[in-house]
This record gives structure tokens, C-alpha cells and sequence, in this order.
């Protein structure tokens, strides 16, 4: 039993097809009034076949049951998105490096925003702001403005449609800088690149910045030390609205981002309301393995 579906599992008779049951579908849901059952013809590692059906009343699930479970406290990622409760009843948590982009997509009202609130409160419980750094989008205005002063935050929450293509031109810019270091330094993602970075510091020599130029009179004239470099986390709430607004510049930062960015740490969790072409280009969808579906016209 989950908080809003209840899966019963039947062993079917020796030669009853799954397909004999699952045509009967709809006179099982008239017999059980309710408005739908749904069929899984396949339980991974059972023999049997499941019958899920609404419970009368939905459960509330509260962010609190999933960030108090074990999963969550113990899960040693900075990255860990506590997403709800799975048909068991389960918490169930996610790792955004593994991922490593996220999209949402779902209409007003289906609890979207709600999912990117519980994401972004979950990483705020997890890791410090030296381990995630946050660039937040929102077109709206205000579903993101409660996070205005938070110290994880790498620049205020972005209104501005033009500033929005802006910052991520610098994630793209900041993305090239980390991977030119992380090839001086002969590492092949940003946890071998701070792995080796804590191991000098502690030694006591650290490493000096291999892409440091001084420019102007007033610079240091040795390279400064380098620093584990964060995680960087960017949250569009409304990606539809911001292809409106600057469309193709947008799309192709958000490609290159999309199809590199996840050795040098920076990830992305885009929201919409139109999983449409003209929004979701194939060239975004190809690179964003990981989606999430609420309800969609």
C-alpha cells in the first residue's frame, strides 16, 4: 500500500495469459468501482503480475517522513533529492550527480513547483554552500523568491529573462575554466579534481592555480592556492517561458550545458509546463535522460 496507490499481487492460473487479464482491465475497475486499474504485466524478480488500484483517499505525504529516513541521513552524496514515497510506501531519494539533469514537466496545479521546492530544500538540508552552489530561475517571480538570501546562492534569484541567458553563459564559461584546470591537473571529474586538491592542502603544499594570469599592477604576483571547487545546481522553474522570451541563445547554452557539464559538477534541473517541441527541442531532450511526469493535457 502507497500513499495513493495500492498494488495487489496475483499469481495467475497455469496457462492464463497476462494479455487475457489485462483486455479485462476496465471491467475489473467497473467491478471494483473505481475509476481505473492498471495492469503490470511485470514485476521484476516475481512471478506474478500486480493489479494497481486508487486508494479512496490520498495520503499527504510530508517532506519531514523522507528527510528524517535512513535513506536520506545516511546517503554520504551532496546531491541527494528526497523526491517522496514509492507504491510500497518507501521513501524514495535520488543522487542528481548520477542523474546528472533533471526535467519536470506537468500543468498549473499538478504540484510541480512543489517537487522543485522539496528538491531544493532537500540539498539545503544535505550539503553546506562549499560543497552546493545555486543559480536559481524564475520567470514567474515569485515560486523561487522565499530562497533571496540564502547563502548558497551564487548570484540573487534571476527574474530577468536577458540576465537568465547571462548567467548561463557563465556556467558554460565556468564549465570550460573547470575542465581546463581539471586537465592540468590529469583528473577526469570534479571528485578526483577535489580529492587531489584536500590531499595537497593537507599535506601542507597545495596546489597552485595552473590557469592563473596576473593582470594589471595590483595583482598578486604568485598564483593563488586552489580550493575544492562546489557543485553547481541551475533551477529554470518555467523553461517555456523563457524560450519565448530569448529562445535559440537560450536552447543552445542549455544543449552544451546538457551534453558536458556533468564531469565539472554542474547540473540541471529544468521545469515546464509544455513538454512540446518548440520547448523541449530534441537536442535538450536527447541530453536530459532523467524526467519526471506529473500531469500533462
Amino acid at each position: 500500500p502507497g500513499p495513493v496507490i495500492t498494488r495487489f499481487e496475483v499469481d495467475p492460473a497455469p496457462g492464463v495469459k497476462v494479455s487475457q487479464i489485462s483486455n479485462l482491465a476496465k471491467d475489473l475497475a467497473r467491478g471494483l468501482s473505481v475509476i481505473s486499474v492498471r495492469v503490470v504485466e511485470v514485476i521484476p524478480g516475481k512471478s506474478v503480475i500486480g493489479l494497481e488500484i486508487p486508494n479512496q483517499h490520498r495520503e499527504t505525504v510530508y517532506l519531514r517522513e523522507v528527510l528524517e529516513a535512513p535513506v536520506y541521513t545516511q546517503s554520504g552524496a551532496p546531491l541527494t533529492l528526497a523526491l517522496g514515497m514509492d507504491i510500497g510506501g518507501n521513501p524514495v531519494v535520488a543522487n542528481l550527480a548520477k542523474m546528472p539533469h533533471l526535467l519536470v514537466a506537468g500543468t498549473t496545479g499538478s504540484g510541480k513547483s512543489v517537487a522543485i521546492n522539496a528538491m531544493l530544500l532537500s540539498l539545503l538540508y544535505k550539503a553546506p554552500p562549499a560543497e552546493v552552489r545555486l543559480i536559481l530561475v524564475d520567470p514567474k517571480m515569485l515560486e523561487l523568491s522565499m530562497y533571496e538570501d540564502i547563502p548558497h546562492l551564487l548570484t540573487p534569484v534571476v527574474t530577468d529573462m536577458k540576465e537568465a541567458a547571462n548567467a548561463l553563459r557563465w556556467c558554460v564559461a565556468e564549465m570550460e575554466r573547470r575542465y581546463r584546470l581539471m586537465a592540468a591537473l590529469k583528473v577526469r571529474n570534479i571528485a578526483g579534481f577535489n580529492r587531489k586538491v584536500l590531499d595537497a592542502l593537507e599535506e601542507g603544499e597545495g596546489l597552485t592555480d595552473p590557469l592563473w594570469k596576473p593582470d594589471g599592477p595590483l595583482a598578486p604576483p604568485e598564483s593563488p592556492l586552489l580550493q575544492p571547487l562546489p557543485f553547481i545546481v541551475v533551477v529554470i522553474d518555467e523553461l517555456a517561458d523563457m524560450m519565448m522570451i530569448v529562445g535559440k541563445k537560450v536552447e543552445e547554452l542549455i544543449a552544451r550545458l546538457a551534453q558536458k557539464a556533468r564531469a565539472s559538477g554542474i547540473h540541471l534541473i529544468l521545469a515546464t509546463q509544455r513538454p512540446s517541441v518548440d520547448v523541449i527541442t530534441g537536442l535538450i531532450k536527447a541530453n536530459i535522460p532523467t524526467r519526471i511526469a506529473f500531469q500533462v493535457s
